[in-house]
């Protein structure tokens, strides 16, 4: 039974958990927090660098997220896969935008804001916020005329990644009217039965959000 090391409200636990639920996978969800201990000293001992998700395939260790749904497609496949043969390069590039140009300055964000005020990094935010807005136009033009990021007829590793990301985007530095492709995709992603799942299940933890969780998704 595969094992996923992780947390309902993390972007890239939802991530890899999209894939995992769009194939009805089996496996055994090891909850992380303060009071389940003992799953942070197993996956402490299987990923030393303490990040999640991580999965666990019998003895096998598989980190990252990226990594994982890639694993999942190659080792345990189901009908829908999520990066197909052939040319993946567009999803790929894309997997990594979602990542690196809208989830790492959106942690920028929310990391910032968690700590004390005389700690805080100004020109930082700044800087992620610039990157945000960057994205979003790029994004917005990247998806016009399409459903899924990747342009096909079937969801990729692509919206994978960007379903998280852009969820708590607009969040900490809302998508702007006039980028009406990329809102539309967002809205998209939100009925996108796999990650419907994966916003309900962390809910209750929407409290924990330092920017202040809106009343609304």
């Amino acid at each position: 039974m595969l094992e996923l090391f992780a947390h309902p409200f993390s972007s890239y636990c939802q991530k890899a958990l999209i894939a995992l639920y769009a194939n009805d996978t089996p496996f055994t969800f090891r909850m992380l927090g303060p009071d389940h201990l003992d799953t942070a000293t197993e996956l402490a001992r299987r990923w030393p660098f303490g990040q999640f998700p991580v999965l666990a395939d019998g003895a096998r260790t598989v980190p990252e997220a990226s990594i994982i749904i890639e694993y999942l497609d190659r080792h345990h496949p189901g009908a829908h896969r999520f990066v197909p043969e052939g040319d993946a390069l567009e999803i790929r590039l894309l997997d990594r935008v979602f990542d690196n140009r809208v989830m790492t300055p959106v942690q920028k964000l929310v990391g910032n804001a968690m700590r004390p005020f005389d700690k805080r990094d100004p020109t930082g935010v700044e800087d992620a916020r610039k990157t945000l807005d960057t994205a979003y136009a790029w994004l917005d033009a990247q998806l016009a005329g399409r459903t899924w990021a990747a342009g096909g007829d079937t969801p990729t590793l692509a919206d994978c990644a960007a379903a998280p990301s852009l969820f708590y985007a607009d969040w900490a530095h809302p998508i702007p009217d006039t980028h009406a492709t990329l809102r539309a995709y967002r809205a998209n992603l939100l009925a996108w039965a796999p990650f419907t799942r994966c916003v309900e299940e962390a809910r209750p933890y929407r409290h924990f959000f330092p920017l202040g969780a809106p009343d609304r998704d």
